[in-house]
């Protein structure tokens, strides 16, 4: 557990979540690419949105939801929180958070982002590096204790 409050946690701050969100979406990139390559061939990587069907619903967005949720629920973080050595954790108690915060805050990124990513940005310049996404699941990421 660790104590939110205290003046020992260090608040991840918004570039090295960006570096996060890269490594995040590189991995994401590395699982869901080939799938969508051996259902739709070049089809897919010419960008057209004729291929929007179930089964490209459940790659592009189910599969990440699940391995997200995995990694959240097991290691409280993701691996690009991994690979900058910080974690998720409950923004009142310092302890890992909710399947119902994990999830809130999963859906919160949507309403993070729509309004020209201002809820992103917000990480940027809230005094405990909180987007509207950790806002609403009441969560923080810190630097993890060693």
């Amino acid at each position: 557990m660790t104590d939110c409050s205290s003046n020992n946690v260090i608040y991840v701050g918004f570039w090295q979540r960006v570096v996060a969100t890269i490594v995040d979406t590189l991995v994401v990139s590395l699982v869901t690419a080939p799938l969508l390559y051996s259902l739709y061939g070049d089809f897919f990587s010419k960008g057209t949105n004729s291929t929007f069907d179930p089964v490209s619903v459940v790659i592009n967005y189910g599969l990440p939801f699940i391995g997200v949720m995995l990694f959240w629920f097991y290691k409280s973080a993701t691996l690009g929180k991994m690979a900058i050595q910080s974690i998720i954790v409950d923004a009142r108690t310092g302890n890992k958070p909710t399947v119902k915060q994990f999830i809130i805050r999963y859906l919160g990124y949507f309403v993070s982002a729509i309004p020209l990513g201002i809820g992103l940005l917000a990480v940027g310049w809230d005094k405990r590096k909180q987007g509207w996404h950790d806002k609403l699941a009441n969560t923080v990421v810190i630097k993890k204790s060693k």
